[in-house]
């Protein structure tokens, strides 16, 4: 029989609706917050209770053991790993696509391998959930979520987002701090713990107090209680009516959690030093392993008649596993002891440990057991960095080398070390340890090398801190530090240091200028990132048009781009060139390699520049499926790929007549140059992608003077990949206001841009001469203009140039004729989603005399996830490829699926090609 907790009323529903939908078929996640002892971990023992026959697992953060990389996932899905027919069991790993259970294996320490990235791990392990669930609902329970190690954090949260219809249910508990979590699980699901209600504070106190007390007292115990369950029921005990008469400890004496913590605290001490002594060494146990206790007691002298005073106590639970009373008893053993008590006890513990099948923990507990220096110790934590490496675990291996610099005995060692350390904190995207590691290493000997990469490092945890052009002037020291020793990392820093100037644009338009010079004074590379420097600088130097013979070449290679910086550089070429094909084909293998190989940093990237290269093709709504996907990967710790897809959503939002959501967008990048931002992705830019974005808007909508006005703010600075594609917007709006002057510069401008020959900026020339250029070649550019975009596979600019033809063949009162080229706009607009263009393109129809319906809201449409899916199920893909692709377990995709086929009125995969090309 389950127990109702006591004021949990509203909480233990909200966990029971939970239940009732896994039970369903439905998956969820939430979130449990609140201050230590609010009853967290009692919520999770309750739902455990109330899961009955259901599948329950569990695991729990221990803050001495969060620089172990997986250490508390692995603990959560060791029983999903072996199924009744062993690890390949139906079960177990077995049911997973190869690429994913060979990435568990590897980070889980199961088998050698190559590093797996995080997005394969968590591909794997929300598969290998939904595997687990196929048999029958599975509910995993993760206690004191706050001292996960940040793989696990990370991993689980990815899981969290992405769960849908696999019948799994996944709930955190994580202390808050000052009423806020550490945000590591922020945008999930959350149900806040406040304090217990007065009538159930009193009545839990009542449980807890020793005997008759005065009501006054028992009043001044509840309002210090603050309705903290833990601190009513542990606070009490142990005094006496006439100590609790004067409150539970003094006035002055800190929040509910701190005095429970403290009373534990004093409870420990008041052990003999034996039993202190099995505490602390169980607290620095974390897995709660009997048999290594017991072995490490030993070597301290220490026998199990010390193990009942802690019982007795109520401390600790000496079972299988070794379980203490609650977190904050934990705690307060291991920040109560003496320096020279946790060396013992790490020594004894590393004593009991067996180096062969567990060398990592080894060489962490002879570490913490080091009273000084120790070489032998310091490169024991150098082969655990390699191990974590080789899992994948960048900030564990941080953590290993950092304290393996602060052990070693030698300045040489020590520097090399710390150079280390600050190079894998900043590939874990941790950077706020970087600069204090940089400056140890630069009290030691450093070869000339090593100073340019403690530069380099250093200007790149500028930018990656939202430093955006400040960044440049460091990055440009390196650049200069790196030139003769390493040629190929000085022009990979220099086009990193390229783009942060690009992004900053007209907030700083000098660093493009130092830029340019830097990359000018390195020798020539033949490598991508070296010719892509050489033609965005000339680009930058000798102008748009000079630069075109480059760019083409750096393009034509089609570069494989594994490197976010290189990724962006390469969608700057092609977006400046015009060169839609470039930009969607390396996109595209860049997505498909990033999936592949799970590399979270180039994924995050590629997904919002591929959704922008789908958006200019008139696949807007591949474009948002693809956006959703970026959100649910993340941005990275240096936040671009957030600015990134804030760009590619805003330019949506315009194309698709979204009026609130493109003017929200446009103020707040607006409010943060004013406000002198510089973050990553640049206000610089986004300025200018915002001020495009209400001129698309607008032209939309046939808001001409606003659609100009915004125009010309955009067009202002020459912004790369940015500039022509406002200028053709300026020539529309000008026109069509009535100010055909305004559009002479941007006209001339387009022209310029055309002799880079792609279909793009031929198309976008041709048609800013029918607008204004000379009246008697307007049709003849018209159909030019058409013609270009629809070869070039610019369905969105096809649509819109078909609208202006048809709007100038009624005023030229050819109707007959406008009508075709309106329908075929019209049609296309409303297929594409662009709401604002078609409406236009129905008014200019119904003034031809012809009678159009708005199209219809609502109805069977399928949503873009559904398309996407029901688009790769046509092409052959089976439901775990799909699911890949889209961050979906298989489970989920059969289930869109299934709402697919009853939408569309079909009965298998082979149907579906025939209903989506049938509209």
């Amino acid at each position: 029989m389950v127990v109702q907790l006591l004021g949990r009323e509203r909480e233990s529903a909200v966990l029971d609706g939970l239940l009732r939908d896994v039970r369903d078929g439905r998956s969820g996640v939430l979130v449990l917050r609140g201050e230590a002892g609010a009853g967290k971990s009692a919520l999770l023992d309750e739902l455990a209770g109330r899961a009955g026959r259901l599948r329950v697992v569990r695991a729990a953060g221990v803050e001495a053991e969060s620089e172990f990389a997986y250490s508390a996932l692995q603990r959560l899905c060791a029983p999903l790993l072996d199924g009744p027919g062993g690890p390949d069991g139906p079960d177990g790993l077995g049911g997973l696509p190869p690429v994913q259970r060979e990435a568990l294996r590897v980070a889980f320490g199961l088998s050698a391998g190559a590093a797996p990235e995080m997005l394969l791990v968590g591909m794997a392990v929300l598969g290998l959930f939904a595997e687990a669930a196929a048999a029958g609902p599975l509910v995993c329970l993760v206690d004191d979520a706050q001292w996960l190690d940040l793989m696990s954090q990370r991993i689980l949260a990815f899981v969290g987002r992405r769960l849908d219809r696999e019948s799994v249910l996944l709930v955190f508990a994580e202390r808050t701090v000052d009423g806020a979590g550490d945000g590591g699980f922020a945008g999930l699901p959350e149900l806040p713990l406040p304090g217990l209600g007065d009538a159930e504070a009193r009545a839990l106190l009542e449980r807890a107090l020793p005997g008759p007390v005065d009501a006054r007292v028992r009043d001044r115990i509840v309002g210090e209680a603050g309705g903290n369950p833990l601190a009513l029921l542990e606070l009490p005990r142990g005094l006496s009516p006439a100590e609790l008469a004067f409150g539970l400890g003094g006035p002055g004496s800190g929040p509910p959690p701190a005095r429970v913590e403290e009373g534990f605290r004093r409870r420990v001490e008041a052990l003999p030093a034996d039993s202190r002594a099995l505490l602390l060494v169980a607290a620095l146990e974390p897995v709660g392993d009997g048999p290594l206790l017991w072995h490490a007691l030993r070597l301290l002298g220490v026998g199990p008649e010390a193990a009942a005073p802690a019982e007795a106590a109520g401390l600790i639970v000496l079972g299988a596993p070794v379980r203490f009373r609650h977190p904050l008893v934990r705690s307060a053993v291991w920040r109560a002891a003496a320096p020279d008590a946790l060396r013992a006890a790490h020594r004894a513990l590393a004593g009991a440990t067996d180096g062969g099948r567990d060398p990592d923990r080894l060489a962490w507990h002879l570490a913490h057991a080091a009273a000084g220096p120790d070489e032998r110790v310091a490169v024991a934590l150098e082969d655990s960095a390699d191990r974590a490496l080789a899992r994948g675990g960048r900030a564990a291996a941080a953590g290993f080398l950092e304290r393996a610099a602060a052990l070693s005995p030698e300045p040489k060692g020590q520097a090399r070390r710390a150079l280390a350390a600050a190079a894998a904190h900043l590939s874990a995207g941790s950077t706020a340890r970087v600069p204090d590691l940089l400056a140890a290493a630069e009290l030691g000997p450093l070869d000339l090398l090593q100073q340019a990469h403690v530069h380099r490092l250093r200007a790149r945890a500028a930018a990656l801190t939202g430093r955006g052009s400040a960044a440049v002037r460091p990055l440009l020291d390196a650049v200069r530090r790196l030139d003769g020793l390493d040629p190929a990392a000085a022009r990979e820093t220099c086009l990193t240091a390229f783009g942060t100037a690009v992004r900053a644009g007209r907030s700083d338009p000098g660093a493009l200028r130092l830029v340019a010079a830097a990359a000018d004074a390195l020798p020539s590379g033949d490598e991508p990132a070296g010719v892509l420097l050489r033609a965005l600088a000339g680009w930058s130097t000798d102008g748009a048009a000079a630069a075109q013979p480059l760019l083409a070449r750096a393009l034509a290679a089609r570069p494989e781009v594994e490197d976010p910086a290189l990724l962006g550089a390469v969608v700057d070429a092609a977006a400046e060139l015009g060169d839609l094909g470039a930009w969607l084909d390396v996109t595209d293998r860049a997505v498909r390699s990033a999936r592949a190989t799970g590399a979270l940093s180039t994924l995050a990237a590629a997904l919002p520049h591929r959704a922008a290269a789908l958006g200019f093709a008139g696949r807007f709504a591949e474009g948002r499926a693809l956006l959703a996907g970026a959100a649910a990967v993340g941005g990275g710790a240096d936040g671009a790929g957030d600015a990134d897809r804030a760009a590619v959503s805003v330019l949506l939002d315009a194309y698709q007549g979204r009026e609130r959501p493109v003017l929200a967008a446009a103020e707040r990048f607006s409010a943060a140059a004013s406000a002198g931002e510089r973050g990553p992705g640049g206000p610089g830019r986004l300025v200018a992608v915002a001020a495009l974005a209400r001129a698309v808007l607008h032209n939309g909508q046939g808001a001409y003077a606003a659609a100009l006005e915004a125009a010309v703010e955009g067009a202002a600075y020459r912004d790369l990949g940015v500039y022509h594609w406002t200028c053709g917007e300026l020539v529309e709006a000008a026109v069509r206001a009535g100010r055909p002057e305004s559009a002479a510069g941007a006209r001339e401008e387009l022209a310029g841009w055309a002799r880079a020959g792609t279909p793009w900026a031929l198309g976008a020339g041709a048609l800013a001469e029918a607008l204004a250029g000379e009246p008697e070649r307007a049709e003849e550019r018209y159909r030019e203009a058409v013609d270009r975009f629809a070869r070039g596979g610019l369905g969105g600019f096809e649509a819109r140039a078909r609208l202006l033809f048809g709007e100038w063949l009624r005023r030229q009162n050819r109707r007959a004729r406008a009508r075709e080229e309106l329908r075929a706009a019209h049609g296309a607009a409303v297929a594409t989603g662009m709401a604002a263009f078609a409406e236009r393109a129905r008014r200019e129809l119904l003034a031809t005399g012809e009678t159009v319906r708005r199209p219809e809201a609502g109805g069977s449409v399928l949503t873009p996830q559904e398309a996407r899916i029901a688009r790769l199920a046509a092409d052959g893909q089976p439901n775990a490829e799909i699911g890949a692709q889209l961050f979906l377990s298989p489970r989920t995709v059969e289930w869109h699926l299934r709402k697919v086929f009853t939408k569309l009125g079909v009965a298998s995969r082979r149907e579906l090609g025939g209903a989506l090309s049938g509209g």
